[in-house]
């Protein structure tokens, strides 16, 4: 669309948007993104009861859930990548048919020390390859005593549903240092 007169507001009203909003990466199609995510609702997650190869999340208060996730750190470094979303994980919600997602926070349930913990959270098909490719996401936690639950929010960037999830930790000045979590994402149509 080339515009002649930007001082007429009426010629960028006239046009059709929604001939606009279906074209990936136009302005129109950002804005009903952007709009989805900041009034979707969240599905949240706690780790599989019965975890299979591409299942390995539970929508929190699953009969038979297993509970929060857990990660853990490494020898002063980072520790093992931990896969909380499977292929078959996801859309959480059947309708309408969501075909991306975002991780968009975590709560921490508990920790093992009162420490910084640095995480971790990437998509792709392991977590060391979601890592070389760029697509993750790293967050700060500072825990002041073992209980000190808190809410982490994530700037993951969207993912096309049935991409898996991993996550990892580094709790500073520690040979190992736990983290037991729950994490919600957001989803959209396109």
């Amino acid at each position: 669309m080339v515009l002649s007169n930007l001082d007429n507001p009426s010629l960028i009203q006239s046009q059709a948007a929604d001939a606009i909003n279906g074209v990936q990466n136009s302005l129109t199609h950002q804005l009903a993104r952007l709009q989805r995510k900041c009034c979707a609702g969240a599905s949240w997650f706690e780790e599989a009861g019965t975890p299979t190869a591409t299942h390995f999340a539970d929508r929190i208060g699953t009969v038979g859930g297993g509970g929060a996730f857990r990660i853990d750190a490494g020898d002063e470094t980072w520790g093992d990548w931990v896969q909380i979303l499977g292929s078959g994980d996801t859309p959480a919600r059947a309708t309408p048919t969501m075909t991306y997602f975002t991780p968009y926070r975590i709560i921490v349930a508990d920790v093992e020390r009162s420490a910084p913990y640095f995480v971790q959270i990437t998509r792709g098909d392991s977590g060391a390859a979601g890592l070389d490719a760029g697509n993750y996401t790293e967050v700060m936690y500072v825990s002041t005593n073992t209980k000190d639950a808190h809410s982490i929010e994530l700037h993951a960037g969207y993912a096309p549903a049935g991409s898996l999830v991993w996550a990892r930790c580094l709790a500073v000045g520690y040979d190992t240092g736990w983290m037991d979590f729950y994490f919600g994402i957001t989803e959209a149509e396109n």
